[in-house]
């Protein structure tokens, strides 16, 4: 017999994730090694138990699962990852797919379903491709076409992973004036969040998603 593929789950639903931890340890081949309910406590726990595949929430109090992927293919290459979400969002798989996820699953299929693609990841399998975020580029004119170029720079310097005060410092301006560049890029853009500004600029500049500088990470 084969070792069964080792599965960690990070949700902060604990509903959401007993339900998937017993789906995962009824079917054959897969256990259950870890679960985790924040980005920090899953950065804790993936080199402890050391899984073949992370099933990753999207949104968590302190980041968000592209944080965990990022992290855990530095310190377990070997290790593949499953984005889940309630989120059927072109912007959020453009982002995981960039993170470098292998498939992305909505929280409402069913749990054979959610089996099937952690036995498909862990095989060597890709399930998500970049068709979706051809198709939304297509579908969608640049959302950057009327930033400033002072915008623009903020829009790169985000995407680096610099805090508004390290961009206030390359660009010799006030950090004020650098949140009022966000304030103003995030309503032209559409989103809501800086996070997802550095997301939106690894999706579609080819960049490495990495989380936000400002005031935490050891």
């Amino acid at each position: 017999m084969t070792d069964p593929v080792r599965v960690m789950i990070v949700d902060d639903h604990e509903v959401v994730r007993r339900g998937i931890a017993e789906v995962i340890e009824r079917s054959d081949g897969l256990t259950v090694v870890g679960e985790a309910s924040s980005v920090a406590e899953a950065h804790r726990r993936v080199p402890l138990v050391r899984p073949d595949v992370l099933l990753v929430d999207l949104q968590l109090p302190d980041g968000t699962g592209l944080d965990i992927i990022t992290e855990a293919a530095r310190v377990l290459p070997e290790a593949r990852a499953v984005v889940l979400t309630s989120f059927d969002d072109d912007d959020a798989v453009a982002a995981a797919l960039a993170a470098g996820a292998k498939a992305f699953v909505l929280k409402s299929v069913r749990g054979a379903e959610i089996a099937d693609v952690v036995r498909a990841v862990a095989a060597g399998r890709t399930l998500l491709d970049d068709r979706t975020v051809t198709r939304r580029q297509d579908a969608h004119p640049d959302p950057t076409a009327d930033l400033t170029p002072s915008e623009l720079k903020v829009l790169d310097l985000i995407g680096e992973g610099l805090s508004n005060r390290e961009i206030a410092d390359r660009l010799g301006v006030a950090e004020k004036t650098v949140k009022n560049h966000i304030t103003s890029l995030l309503a032209k853009m559409g989103l809501q969040r800086r996070t997802q500004v550095a997301a939106w600029v690894a999706a579609h500049r080819g960049g490495r998603w990495r989380a936000p500088s400002e005031g935490h990470h050891s």
